[in-house]
């Protein structure tokens, strides 16, 4: 299961919650104040290339154009 990252829409503290895909967070209650409903945020995830070490940002990526 992915981990999300919300942000509560009462009092704008932000966390973090191991859910299945597809799930929202209108059921979620904000550990700080406990009120439900959260926003889901954009987030950044590092991943392994092919190499088996860990990608590195601002690192040139293989292949032309940098892209793979």
């Amino acid at each position: 299961m992915p981990l999300y990252e919300y942000i509560c829409r009462e009092c704008g503290h932000a966390f973090e919650v191991l859910q299945r895909m597809g799930e929202g967070g209108d059921d979620l209650r904000c550990p700080v104040c406990n009120e439900l409903g959260a926003d889901r945020q954009l987030s950044t995830f590092a991943g392994l290339g092919s190499h088996g070490g860990a990608a590195t940002a601002g690192a040139p990526a293989c292949g032309p154009g940098g892209f793979t």
